[in-house]
Formats: C-alpha cells, sequence, structure tokens
C-alpha cells in the first residue's frame, strides 16, 4: 500500500488500481486538504466518459468565489482520445491553486493515456488489491491503529479469517473493534466475541489455544463456541487440521526457508511462522498420541457417544496432558 504524500494539495493526483476503498480514500485525502486550505474550496466529480475540453476549462480554472479547486475525474480509462489530448496539454501547464484527481482501475482499457499520464510526472497513488494476508493483517493492524487502538498479529490474522479479504468489510470491523473494546485493546477475545457467527474461525481459536498448551482456554472458547451454534464437526476438523500441520512440519528437513516449507505443506508463509510458534513444547510422541486423541473425539461426536461436549471438552484435557508430557 502506497501512501499519499505529506502534502496532497499537488497540482495533479493519479490514482491507480482495482481497489475502490483506497482510490476513494486517496480522493478524500486531496479534497480535505483543500478545504483545510480553504473551506470554500469548489470540488466538481467528472465521468471519465463526459469529460471533454469544454468541461476541462470549465472546471480547471480559477474560480471567481473560492481560491481553490478540485477536480476528480472518475474511470480515467473511459476518456476519449480528444479529452485525453486536452488533459495532457493542461497538464503542461497546471493552473495554480487548481488540483486533478484521475481516477484510473488499471487494466488495458485507457492504458495509452496512463501510460502518457505517468510520463509527465504526476503524482501517483497505487490503489491495488490487497490479496496477500500478511498484507492483510497488517493492513487490520493499521485500520486498528489509525482509529486509535491498537492490535497484536494474532487477533489481527483471526480478524481477517473471520471477514475474509473484503478491505471495506476489513476496515468497517477494525474500526468498530477499536472504537468497543476496553481502552482501545483488541484482543482475540473482542473479536470472537464480535463475530461469533462465524463458525470455522471459532473452531480454529479452539485448535490454537489447544495446540499452544492453553488447556483452560481452550476450553472456555470451546463452550462458548457450541452455546453459539458452532458444529462440534467443525472443531474435530480444525483439531486434526492442526495436529497433522505440527506433524509435517515436525517432519521437515532443518534448515529449508518458510516459503519452501509453506509449499511442501500447501500453506501460506505466515502460517510457518505460526506453526513454528505452536511445536515448541511437542514431541512426536505427543503429537501422535495427540492425533489418536482426536481421532477419537470425531467418531464420538459423529455417533458414536452420546455427549459431544463431553468428548471434546475430554479431547482437549488429553491433548494438554500429551503435549505436556
Amino acid at each position: 500500500m502506497a501512501a499519499l504524500s505529506t502534502d496532497p494539495l499537488v497540482p495533479v493526483t493519479l490514482v491507480t488500481g482495482p481497489e475502490a476503498l483506497l482510490a476513494e480514500r486517496a480522493v478524500a485525502a486531496v479534497v480535505r486538504a483543500a478545504r483545510a486550505a480553504d473551506s470554500d474550496a469548489d470540488v466538481s466529480h467528472v465521468a471519465g466518459s463526459e469529460l471533454n475540453a469544454g468541461i476541462l476549462a470549465e472546471h480547471a480554472s480559477p474560480s471567481l468565489f473560492a481560491t481553490r479547486r478540485v477536480l476528480v475525474v472518475n474511470d480515467v480509462q473511459d476518456v476519449s482520445e480528444s479529452a485525453g489530448e486536452a488533459l495532457l496539454g493542461y497538464l503542461r501547464a497546471p493552473v495554480e491553486d487548481i488540483h486533478l484527481v484521475l481516477v484510473h482501475p488499471g487494466g488495458v482499457k485507457g492504458k495509452k493515456l496512463l501510460t502518457a499520464l505517468r510520463k509527465t510526472g504526476v503524482h501517483e497513488v497505487p490503489a491495488e488489491r490487497i490479496t496477500r494476508p500478511d498484507d492483510q493483517v497488517s493492513f487490520v493492524r493499521a485500520e486498528v491503529r489509525r482509529a486509535g487502538g491498537r492490535i497484536d498479529e494474532g487477533a489481527a490474522r483471526q480478524l481477517v479469517e473471520a471477514v475474509g479479504g473484503d478491505l471495506r468489510g476489513l476496515a468497517s470491523a477494525a474500526g468498530q473493534l477499536a472504537a468497543d473494546a476496553p481502552d482501545g485493546a483488541v484482543t482475540g477475545q473482542v473479536v470472537a466475541m464480535y463475530f461469533e457467527g462465524r463458525a470455522e474461525v471459532k473452531g480454529w481459536v479452539v485448535a490454537d489455544r489447544a495446540v499452544e498448551g492453553k488447556t483452560g482456554e481452550a476450553v472456555e472458547q470451546l463452550r462458548w463456541a457450541l452455546e453459539t451454534g458452532t458444529d462440534p464437526v467443525l472443531i474435530t476438523g480444525a483439531l486434526a487440521t492442526s495436529l497433522r500441520s505440527l506433524a509435517r512440519l515436525a517432519g521437515s528437513p532443518r534448515g529449508l526457508r518458510d516459503a519452501d516449507v509453506a509449499r511442501d505443506l500447501g500453506i501460506p508463509p505466515w502460517k510457518v511462522r505460526i506453526l513454528r510458534g505452536q511445536l515448541r513444547g511437542w514431541t512426536p510422541a505427543g503429537l501422535a498420541g495427540a492425533i489418536r486423541v482426536v481421532a477419537d473425539a470425531d467418531l464420538a461426536v459423529k455417533g458414536a457417544g452420546n455427549d459431544a461436549t463431553l468428548a471434546l471438552t475430554t479431547a482437549l484435557v488429553q491433548i494438554g496432558i500429551v503435549r505436556a508430557a
């Protein structure tokens, strides 16, 4: 993610990329700065398909009633060839206190004009999609700080797993949690409290606490998860997956980079770092015993037993015992 320069009030800002939230923020930063400099600043929005030399001249000329003007041209990929030439002509001699914001979603359409705009040396703000889990976690942590709160990496990953990769959803969730969390501290428990409808995530929370040896927390999360409707099968599935991943990591050759291990295990690199931390304290015999415990619990919750809650609680306690041993 790229940030705007310290002074957004440059003659031309080119916003490029398909991520609507980041593009909107880049535009808003210029508008906000213009109105901070002049409360009467005039702001206009024009669709790229509607832009022509006349409209450009109308909006990109000094106003009789305001010292500053901002013209936002959306969908620059739709700008006609003649309008593009007029735009490039304006950039050769921009007017003082006029700020153009050109928004292009990227892609092939309008690439010729985009290339020409870049060659003029305009200030460019990328608005690319954030798809890597590590980057999404960083985005969440930045959003929580932006809202005046704080969140550690584990809780941020939990939120990403709960909400998914949609930035607008992540930003909204991060802001809500930062505002509502006690003293602004967004913990894993706070995330779980607000996203109790995400059954799969609760299963992973239980599994993470169990393999980390935090049996008391695992049991607490289990009871809360079951009370809010999580299917017991999801929990045994999460436990089995976590333990199998730890076993495979334990069997990996020493000295491999996280990226190589991730490729061998079929998981993202950030997950390798978490697994390495969870693996500390486990022995091969302990992992084998825990996997057998989960297999028995899985049979119980699928009909071999009468009490799924008891079967899962017993399994968590036994996992803690074999880990400690």
